[in-house]
């Protein structure tokens, strides 16, 4: 399997694969490469619909070119962390962001929340965020709303008063409890949707379809998130 960054050829490939509608797992076949760096590198230059190999060429040299002009001189490859391999570390944080974007996340969103998944603590503080991501503190604090917003992150007050962003367990139960709100909410919109085109016509029927549809998926959200939450917190049973 070949190894190193993709050439120009094999971006062109790329492009000639999306437009024919193959998979990614096919593109990467035919170009015997992993399947994961085929999808990352299609979404970290504009996604399925706006892929084109030479511009992802282009802005994968400058991205190189300004890399080599910020690192510091003298800078080493940071010591591994609890017997960790970092370039394996950032090769993984790269496959869950690309996951989470394909998913629906915007990239800064999705690369905070990778952040603080696989880091030990489940928090990161702002100024945290920043230094490992190499961002500005406008992208982390706007990133982070966003998060919050969707249920998927919590604040909590820290040393010297100073915020940090967490995930933890609880986290994940209330963003599925806020995700069958949501369905509750088309459900209750739906249906007022048959009322005013009237229950016998074809639209009212349609709308009604979907009410029923998504009322039963929200419920069934919540079931299963209960469910989850009192497993995971469940004690385990003492050895005999």
């Amino acid at each position: 399997m070949p190894g190193g960054r993709l050439t120009q050829q094999e971006r062109q490939q790329i492009t000639l694969g999306l437009a024919d509608g193959l998979a990614y797992a096919e593109i990467a076949r035919r170009l015997d490469r992993p399947t994961s760096t085929v999808t990352r590198e299609v979404m970290r230059n504009g996604g399925p619909a706006g892929y084109r190999g030479d511009l992802a060429h282009r802005a994968t040299e400058q991205r190189a070119h300004r890399r080599r002009q910020t690192a510091p001189r003298g800078a080493q490859t940071p010591a591994p962390a609890n017997g960790r391999d970092p370039a394996a570390v950032l090769a993984y944080e790269e496959v869950f962001t690309t996951l989470l974007m394909g998913q629906g996340l915007p990239k800064m969103m999705a690369r905070v929340l990778t952040c603080l998944f696989t880091t030990d603590a489940g928090s990161l503080s702002a100024a945290e965020l920043v230094q490992r991501l190499q961002v500005s503190p406008a992208s982390v604090s706007k990133a982070v709303a966003f998060l919050e917003a969707q249920g998927l992150i919590r604040r909590e007050r820290g040393e010297r008063r100073h915020e940090r962003y967490v995930v933890d367990d609880d986290v994940w139960y209330q963003s599925m409890i806020a995700s069958a709100k949501s369905h509750e909410q088309l459900a209750d919109t739906a249906r007022q949707g048959v009322g005013v085109l009237g229950p016998d016509s074809p639209a009212a029927a349609r709308l009604e379809g979907i009410a029923r549809f998504v009322e039963f998926v929200g419920e069934s959200i919540v079931r299963a998130a209960q469910q989850a939450r009192e497993i995971l917190h469940a004690k385990p049973d003492p050895e005999v």
